[in-house]
């Protein structure tokens, strides 16, 4: 094999050209692992009572999120976590306290029969949180967390009654990963409609309730936080690209199916949830001062 000219880069024969990356034609399978990025990780615990402590935190710095991008709406919405200590059990928010002023001690937990039997001084229980959740909960072992809320752009697109057309690269990340639950049958106080929504989400990361609003799950808190952020995002979106094309007598531009699983292997793991919802909550504990941990 003669060396290689000025002009022309060295190249392994040996090394075969890999379909890890099909948007880079010809990259080699030690090119790709090189490029990946290595992305931190969520902290460990030995104690699950320590990992309870703080879970808590986080899920009260998650509720300030909501709060802050105007997720509330009244004493609507809930986001719930798998304890650490008795698994059968999820901590949730208090019925009537602000998102915004959420703290851990106000957090309350909540056992499979819809009694509280931990948390702080207002342990009023939304009956359609524990309805939804609970069931979530017991059909999902593998969720740690899950989120729902009246977001606007949200609970607008679900009027449609439809799933989302993945015409951006956020939208990735649900590509064959959400549901529609077609049903609307008033605010979910009978157990046989929580397990309704959880048999329609099945192994998925979130569903649009129709009608309703949205609703993600996640390997954790953070991971549930961001793709519920994402998908409003993502249905606000929709919603201005679908007045924008019908508006020209046209359509929008639908991304390639091959295109769109392979960028949802990349922005729609587990670990990707995680750490993109990362800087909400530094941004959250620098503005609040770490005031949601008492």
């Amino acid at each position: 094999m003669s060396p290689p000219s000025a002009t022309e880069p060295y190249r392994n024969d040996d090394a075969k050209p890999s379909n890890a990356a099909p948007l880079e034609p010809g990259i080699t399978e030690t090119e790709a692992s090189v490029q990946k990025m290595k992305i931190p990780g969520p902290p460990k615990f030995n104690d699950p009572y320590k990992k309870r402590a703080y879970l808590k935190g986080r899920l009260a710095a998650a509720f300030r999120i909501f709060g802050k991008y105007g997720y509330d709406e009244g004493v609507a919405g809930h986001i719930t976590l798998r304890d650490p200590v008795d698994p059968a059990t999820f901590w949730v928010n208090p019925f009537g306290v602000s998102f915004s002023l959420m703290k851990a001690s106000d957090l309350i937990r909540v056992d499979e029969e819809g009694h509280v039997i931990d948390g702080g001084e207002c342990r009023l229980l939304n009956r359609a949180a524990y309805m939804i959740h609970s069931a979530i909960h017991q059909a999902r072992p593998d969720v740690v967390a899950a989120a729902h809320s009246h977001s606007i752009y949200g609970r607008s697109f679900c009027t449609l009654g439809r799933k989302l057309d993945i015409i951006t690269q956020d939208a990735c990340a649900f590509h064959n990963d959400h549901v529609a639950y077609n049903s609307f049958r008033g605010i979910v106080l009978a157990k046989e409609e929580g397990e309704n929504i959880a048999q329609c989400l099945g192994p998925h990361k979130a569903a649009l309730l129709q009608n309703h609003g949205l609703l993600t799950v996640g390997h954790s808190i953070e991971e549930a936080v961001f793709w519920f952020v994402s998908l409003d995002k993502c249905c606000h979106a929709q919603l201005l690209a679908d007045a924008a094309a019908g508006g020209r007598g046209g359509e929008t531009i639908k991304i390639e199916e091959e295109d769109a699983v392979f960028t949802s292997k990349t922005i729609g793991t587990h670990t990707a949830g995680w750490f993109s919802a990362k800087p909400m909550f530094d941004l959250i504990h620098r503005e609040t001062g770490g005031e949601y941990l008492e």
